[in-house]
């Protein structure tokens, strides 16, 4: 890295470090508040309040989004569709019990959210090495983002899985492809009916027992039931339903007969759709 761009670097990182610590700040004010909600900020202008106690600290939090979203923009390079805007503009929003993302979420949380955000800025500015402007630093995002799934010890899996999933299909290892993708549509699902609620659960005519006991066709028709994703499983292929059951007693050989380019492939675009449905967002 040339010394120019280092010192832009740092600028950078010493201009998040303040937003870090001042972001923390707030957040301790506002745990201490009232819970009121928030809507996210309409394009040019700032983020709004409802609550009209404690104007102060409302006022200093408007003002501390706002010069985030000054240089997450900046970070950006302008562009709404790179991986750190939209991560911003994610930050402003909640979701449903049935895992719908809907706008206004509790003021400490957003800044929660808004922190991760700035965290995950110094981290693609940390590591970068060469570049001929500071933007582009941080525009290949991580291998990917699972932000939708509500177990948060399960994304830095499933992450890793999808990357997997992928390098697979490349090297033409179709079985292993549909496997891990099968994998991780069973848990992305998985973590969608059990965020769900059993209230939610028992009004879908739902299978007794707990829902990692039940068969994976049986996962995704209640999820599909619950209205948690759409009628894209209705492609998932025959031996991807039963991907569970093509496998010897320790996991490994597959019984039926070999996997093709297609049946993998197919598996993957379903894979796509339900992350979709999961994460509307997106």
């Amino acid at each position: 890295m040339d010394e120019s761009l280092r010192a832009q670097v740092e600028t950078y990182l010493s201009h998040l470090d303040g937003l870090i610590r001042r972001g923390r700040k707030l957040r301790d004010t506002l745990a201490t508040g009232s819970g009121s909600t928030w809507s996210p900020p309409e394009e040019g202008s700032s983020p709004t309040g409802n609550d009209s106690s404690n104007k102060s600290s409302i006022a200093a939090t408007r003002a501390w989004q706002e010069d985030c979203g000054v240089t997450i923009n900046q970070l950006s390079g302008g562009s709404k569709a790179h991986w750190l805007a939209r991560s911003f503009s994610e930050a402003f929003l909640k979701r449903s019990a049935s895992g719908i993302a809907v706008q206004g979420a509790p003021p400490e949380e957003i800044v929660e959210r808004l922190l991760d955000v700035l965290a995950q800025a110094v981290t693609s500015l940390s590591q970068t090495d060469d570049s001929s402007i500071v933007s582009a630093s941080l525009e290949a995002p991580p291998p990917h983002r699972f932000d939708f799934v509500h177990n948060l010890d399960l994304r830095p899996i499933v992450e890793q899985a999808y990357s997997d999933s992928r390098r697979a299909l490349e090297q033409q290892h179709y079985d292993l492809a549909l496997r891990t993708s099968c994998g991780i549509l069973e848990a992305i699902v998985t973590d969608a009916l059990e965020h769900g609620g059993v209230a939610a659960l028992a009004t879908s005519d739902a299978p007794a027992g707990k829902i990692a006991d039940w068969a994976f066709e049986t996962r995704l028709a209640v999820a599909e039931k619950l209205g948690l994703i759409r009628g894209g499983c209705a492609r998932l292929p025959a031996i991807a339903r039963k991907y569970r059951d093509a496998t010897d007693s320790d996991g490994n050989d597959y019984k039926n007969p070999t996997i093709t380019e297609r049946d993998a492939r197919t598996t993957g675009q379903v894979l796509k759709v339900v992350m979709r449905d999961l994460d509307p967002g997106r």
